[in-house]
């Protein structure tokens, strides 16, 4: 099953009055450094401070009243939990998510703060996808929510490309978002395709865990196998979707990756000059423009994916000490 344009409209319905729709901001300081106009999409004001409640919720609001009943389950390191736990809290729905030990306790802490159980599961030893099945049957068939490969969740990610194609005061050359299972980049690409169709689309993602890069470059899904973490806990998926590839194959222009060093840096100039809070996954479309890594000229948008980082984190980040 594809994702169109058409099934992002209705998501764009389904959310509307529920999802925040996040502003488009323009900064001049960044534009000068850059060379080129660059506006910016600060999905860290959405409802749990990440894009993923767009997806969550579009996906829950379609639940029957059995399934409901049931509650829903999901495996997440941490934003894709928070934005479930939300709509199923909204929803009246039970919710439990398997997170893995290592999640950033902030993320951790809203997630339950949002109504969800957390069952917590070793990254390196167990199989969070089998565990989540377990949990969903002993809770009586409760509904498996995808973090990304799944139509719903896609379009609902999607409803952001909408708001860019709308909200641009001339025509965008350009629009860089973060990648990790493929879930935002290919709803914005759909529904940029049909809005605005000469708007390049770049996806960004770690040097670490580039398997879209990769995947893009052979025209097939590759997996990586990574020997070390990434600061950018949000993205670290080993493989797009089989779903999420193909929208991504069809539609995004190029995809490049960003190391560390850079992802700490735009982290620090987000806080610095544009007075703003992102995660490390939330800042690798500003990290590649910053590193000279978004070719083109003419206008360009940023998603800012995500604000939930975990404050000694950030701090280091910000005393340059990461």
């Amino acid at each position: 099953m594809s994702v169109t344009f058409a099934d992002i409209e209705a998501a764009a319905a389904r959310i509307a009055g529920h999802a925040v729709e996040t502003p488009m901001l323009e900064s001049p300081a960044l534009s000068d450094h850059a060379g080129r106009r660059v506006f910016l999409k600060p999905e860290t004001l959405q409802r749990v401070g990440a894009f993923k409640f767009r997806g969550a919720y579009n996906r829950l609001v379609q639940l029957d009243a059995a399934q409901r009943k049931a509650g829903v389950v999901a495996f997440s390191s941490g934003n894709h939990a928070q934005g479930v736990a939300l709509a199923a809290r909204m929803l009246g729905m039970p919710s439990l998510i398997v997170m893995p030990t290592d999640a950033p306790a902030i993320k951790v802490a809203a997630t339950r703060g949002y109504g969800a159980d957390v069952v917590f599961f070793d990254r390196l030893t167990e199989d969070r996808e089998a565990i989540a099945a377990r949990c969903a049957a002993e809770r009586g068939g409760a509904v498996i929510v995808p973090a990304f490969n799944d139509p719903h969740i896609i379009a609902g990610q999607g409803t952001i490309g909408l708001e860019l194609a709308r909200q641009a005061p001339e025509p965008l050359a350009a629009v860089a978002a973060p990648v990790g299972g493929g879930g935002l980049i290919s709803g914005i690409s759909v529904a940029l395709k049909a809005r605005s169709p000469r708007t390049a689309v770049f996806g960004v993602e770690p040097e670490a865990y580039d398997d879209a890069r990769q995947s893009l470059a052979a025209g097939r899904r590759i997996t990586v196998k990574p020997t070390v973490r990434s600061l950018c806990d949000a993205l670290e998926s080993p493989s797009t979707g089989d779903l999420t590839f193909p929208l991504i194959r069809d539609h995004v222009t190029a995809i490049t990756a960003v190391s560390d060093a850079e992802v700490a840096e735009a982290m620090r100039y987000a806080f610095n000059t544009l007075k703003l809070v992102i995660e490390p996954g939330g800042s690798v479309a500003l990290a590649a423009l910053l590193a000279g890594k978004l070719p083109g000229e003419g206008p360009i948008a940023l998603v800012l994916s995500g604000g939930n980082v975990d404050p000694d984190l950030f701090a280091r980040v910000i005393r340059s000490e990461i």
